[in-house]
Order: C-alpha cells, then structure tokens, then sequence
C-alpha cells in the first residue's frame, strides 16, 4: 500500500527552478544582443534569431510541465526503451542528415532541424542510472563495468560517425559520474596520463632536447611513464624495494647517457628510454611471478599502454581528427598563431570580452559585436557578448549563477534514497559541468574550439530542450523521492 505524497508542486525544487528561469531569461537576453543589428530591435518578430529563441523558450516551458506530470517511476522503467530509441536514431542520422558545415548530424524537418546527439544525453543519463540500480550491479564486477562502459562509448562512436566530435567528446563527462559510483581512481589516472601524453608528444613533438637529438616530446614522455610506473608499484604494493631498484636504474642510465650524448658520441636518448621500458616491464613480470602479484603484471601494461599510445598519437592527431580540428588545438597549444583563420573567433572573443571593462557597454551598445567581429557570436561564442555587453560584473554573475546550479544539483543528488536518482543527477551535473568549463574555456582560449554550446544561453532549440529535458526529468525524480511503502 502506497501513503498519499504531497502535491508534486510541494515536493517540487523550487530553488533550481528559479535558477533555470533567471539563467533563461539571462540567455535570451545575450541572444537578442548577438543577434541585434542595427536599426531593427523588434525581437518579438519570430523570423529573427531572438524571435525563434523565444519560441524555443516557451516551448522549453511547455516540455519541462510535460516531464513534470508524469510519474518519476516511468523513466526507470523506460529508460532502456528510450536509450535504445535515441541509439536507433543516432544511426539514422548517419545516413539521412544533410551535410551542414562538414558534420552529418542535423535532423531537418521542415523549418525545423533538430540534433539527436543533444538529446541523446538524457537517454543516456537514464540508461546508466538503470544499470546502476539493478540488483546485481557492483562497480568491482568487470561484467557490470564493460556494460557501463558501452552505455557511455556506443552512442560517442555513432556522434563521432556524424563528424561531431566536440558532441562525441560530452559523453566522457559520464565517467565522473562512475567514479562517484565507486570507479577506482586508477580509472581517471590513465585518463588524465592519456591527455598529458597526448599534449605533450603533439606541442613538443618537433622540438630537441637541447644539446642531444632526442625529440623533447618523446622524452619527456617516456621518462614520465617510467616515474608513474614507480610511482604505481608504491602506490599498490607499498614495497620501497622495487620502487628504489627502478629510480636508480632509471636515474643513473639516463645521467649516463645524457653524458655520453653531450659530450662524446650524440645519439638518440629516446632509444636508452626503450631500453629502460623494456627493463621495468620485465622487471615487474618477473616480479608478478615471484611473488604472486597480479598488480604488477598490470602495472607493466601500463607502461607498455603508454609506450603504445605515445606513438599512435601522430595518427589519432593526423588521421582521427579533422583538419579544422587539429589547427584549433595547435593554436590552443601555442604551436601557430593562426589569427586570421582558426585562431580569428577566440581572439576576436578576448576582444569584445576585454572591451567590455568592469560594467560593460549596455545592453546593445557592443561594437564587437554589433559589427559581426565575432563568428558564432549567439552560439558558441555567446558569452564573449555577455562580457562586452554587461562586463565583468555581468560574466562574474552569470557564472556565479551557474555556481549555485551546481551545487544545487549536488544536494539535489546526494539527497537521493536510490541509486536511480543519485546516478541521474550526477550524470545532469557532470553534463553541465563540461559544458560550462569547455565553452568558457574555449571563448577565453584556455580549451581548444570544440563547438559545444553554453547551456541555456546559446542560439537554439536542440541544445535548450535538451538541457531542459536532462534538468526537468531529474527534478520529477528529485520530487518524487518521498514515496513511501508500507
């Protein structure tokens, strides 16, 4: 027998609802003031880019009071229905979406084009929160882990498939939420070594180590997977034996060969780092078979993995990413200051940012903006209009905004009795969470431009439903926790 709830509008979060209207209200705003051109300021008429916001908005409003009024127990119980539903029209989309500026990844219908990938997010979302609450789901189980890990890096592949990588890339945001779930830390370990390497062997991969012929990217790297692989064994083994056989042994060759390169013969260092990875690994083998230990057979893959990785890095950066993409990450990494090409938006954006000042120039008086200086400027560059139009006091408070949100939405999570919801609404706060740091990032050009938009402010009704969707679901969930059986 189920107790009689509260009303849903008495259960309902109104502190974050309030926030989405306030962030809302904010981000048409910033549309109509990036959209604005001179001599026309009707942003009622719906043929503008304000005017169709606002339709997007309203219907936004109409989506979220639908989510609302329906029972929080049917998005458990339909959660790998509509997973399955999205990943059927990811595929779909392949094949049918028209070709709009490279990618394959817009649905058109009509006057209306829709991105799946948006809202794939939230079936995603739902699919994880599902398997996560089954009865036999435990984070050490490799079979439950492998199903997590599909849930996350099917539907990344099919966006990667439509040439969206900067879509494709949101879903790694998923893996935060893992780690809450009880991932092992080893997990974001490797993920973060695989982005260090990855930067590294790119930005210093042309560049020689002074006085020797070792490029400086490669060493650098090498020499790091061999202090993380001591650093590993100490960690899991906590054996200051090992851990001191591979320090000086690493340590003494490479001061050895270092000597030798600069002042005797000059070769390769890189070739005495093969040597010392060939070393360690054999060492930490023979180690696992001594004494029993798989952990330093694994340890031994890692560096092995990061020997691997390393230099398939030329191929994911020549043949995986697209050209526009491999500029903007050069530009990033300050390898070409490409300013009249991929480097011309984010340098535009620092200038319409830097213009604005403390206060900003007022609402429509942004010269950078109004003069189209910026590309993108009422998508993925929209808050370089928040900055010139309403200055640094306008961004601090939209980011202080957004601050609240999340960690609105931590409480909202932590608060949950089932692993349902609390998976859910880590997975909306992870998504936020990226969204928030790359698109701020990339308009101060601190990330490279992976074209992703800024929730709730940027031009457009696939990324506004979907953030709705994703934020309105979780607060039925959130409403609905109280429920009771006796």
């Amino acid at each position: 027998m189920i107790t009689r709830r509260d009303s849903i509008w008495k259960s309902l979060d109104w502190v974050t609802i309030c926030i989405y209207l306030v962030l809302i209200i904010f981000g048409w705003i910033s549309v109509c003031g990036a959209s604005y051109d001179y001599g026309s300021s009707d942003f009622w008429d719906f043929s503008t880019r304000a005017g169709k916001q606002l339709v997007w908005i309203i219907c936004s409003f109409g989506l979220g009071f639908v989510l609302l009024m329906l029972d929080d127990n049917l998005y458990d119980i339909l959660s790998y229905l509509i997973y399955g539903g999205f990943i059927i029209l990811l595929i779909v989309t392949i094949f049918i979406a028209p070709d709009t500026k490279g990618s394959r990844s817009w649905l058109v219908m009509g006057p209306v084009s829709l991105q799946p990938a948006e809202f794939a997010k939230f079936a995603t979302a739902l699919a994880l929160a599902k398997c996560v609450n089954t009865y036999s789901f435990s984070m050490k189980n490799w079979k439950s882990f492998v199903v997590l890990l599909f849930l996350i890096l099917f539907p990344m592949i099919l966006i990667i498939f439509q040439k969206e990588t900067g879509s494709a890339l949101v879903y790694t945001a998923f893996f935060l939420v893992l780690y809450r779930e009880g991932m092992p830390g080893v997990v974001l370990f490797l993920g973060v070594c695989a982005v260090v390497f990855f930067v590294v062997g790119i930005r210093f991969g042309d560049v020689m180590l002074t006085g020797t012929q070792a490029p400086l990217g490669e060493f650098v790297v090498l020499l790091m997977a061999l202090i993380f692989t001591a650093g590993m064994v100490w960690t899991y083994q906590k054996k200051w034996v090992p851990v001191r056989n591979i320090s000086i042994v690493v340590a003494l060759s490479l001061l050895i060969a270092l000597f030798i390169s600069k002042y005797i013969v000059p070769f390769n260092l890189v070739w005495v780092e093969w040597g010392l990875c060939a070393l360690v690994v054999g060492y930490l083998f023979f180690l696992s078979l001594r004494e029993r230990h798989l952990s330093y057979f694994f340890i031994g893959l890692f560096t092995i993995g990061s020997v691997l990785f390393l230099y398939s890095n030329n191929y994911i950066f020549n043949e995986v990413l697209e050209p526009h993409q491999q500029v903007r990450i050069k530009v990033v990494l300050g390898m070409e200051d490409d300013l009249s090409g991929a480097g011309y938006n984010v340098n535009q954006s620092k200038i319409a940012i830097g213009s604005g000042g403390l206060t900003g120039k007022g609402f429509l008086n942004g010269t950078q903006t109004k003069l189209k200086y910026v590309p993108e400027q009422d998508t993925d560059f929209i808050f370089c209009t928040v900055g010139e139009e309403e200055g640094f006091v306008g961004s601090a408070m939209v980011l202080f905004l957004f601050l609240i949100l999340i960690l609105r939405l931590i409480t909202l999570a932590e608060r949950q009795p089932s692993a349902f919801g609390r998976v859910y609404g880590y997975s909306v706060l992870s998504i936020f969470l990226f969204h928030l740091f790359i698109n701020i990032g990339m308009v101060l050009g601190i990330t490279p431009v992976i074209g992703i938009p800024l929730p709730f402010f940027s031009y457009g009704g696939s990324s506004l439903w979907g953030f709705t969707i994703l934020l309105f679901i979780f607060l039925r969930i959130d409403a609905g926790r109280k429920k009771r059986f006796v």
